[in-house]
């Protein structure tokens, strides 16, 4: 007998725009994070959302448009969620926290922390992010000039932080985002034995040592 090809219902309700482009987000950056920008089937996140691939197109343009639309979905979450732990309006966050640490903490170690803290809570866009990095060192990708800039902006956030302690406050920050990096990465292949917040307090205590000396 052949193998039945699994189907999709098509959804008939007619949803509010915004209702919609935020369902179509949800389903491309599950199906991101699993196989990566180029691994994404436009077919695959229309039938996600009962969709037709014409219909899909209607609300994103283009798969380019699309992984816009995942990438900055993705940083107006972040911003939304660190307003609430820091205490501050949604409005004075953009982006990670690194991106807006001089706003948000008081000093670098800190902000770091709350960098670990934040990511540990969401290995999913974590786990999209670290793809989503490693494909765009290719100069053709469609985000190759995001995660630039948003790396530009991170190193500038923590370099203003990392004024208060250091002679040479860029390279500390350069050795922080690299720490913070390698330790995600480790975290995300194996998290059983990996724990993102514990390791980097561990880490910590290298860059910054011991809390009180």
């Amino acid at each position: 007998m052949a193998e039945q090809v699994p189907t999709y219902r098509r959804d008939r309700l007619r949803l509010p725009a915004a209702q919609r482009r935020r369902q179509i987000v949800e389903v491309a950056t599950r199906l991101i994070a699993e196989r990566g920008f180029w691994g994404l089937s436009m077919q695959d996140v229309a039938d996600g959302c009962g969709l037709t691939v014409q219909g899909l197109l209607h609300h994103v343009g283009s798969k380019d448009g699309l992984l816009v639309s995942v990438l900055e979905h993705s940083e107006a979450e972040d911003a939304l969620q660190l307003a609430a732990q820091f205490g501050t309006g949604g409005n004075d966050l953009t982006g990670d926290l690194a991106d807006n640490a001089p706003q948000v903490a008081a000093d670098l170690r800190q902000a770091c922390a709350a960098i670990a803290r934040h990511n540990a809570a969401q290995p999913e866009i974590v786990r999209l992010y670290a793809v989503l990095a490693a494909e765009s060192l290719e100069p053709r990708h469609p985000a190759h000039a995001y995660f630039l800039a948003r790396h530009q902006r991170a190193l500038v956030g923590l370099t203003e932080l990392a004024k208060a302690i250091s002679d040479h406050p860029q390279s500390l920050a350069r050795q922080i985002l690299a720490t913070m990096d390698g330790l995600q990465l480790q975290w995300l292949r194996d998290p059983a034995t990996a724990d993102l917040v514990r390791e980097w307090e561990a880490a910590s205590e290298v860059i910054f040592g011991r809390p009180g000396t």
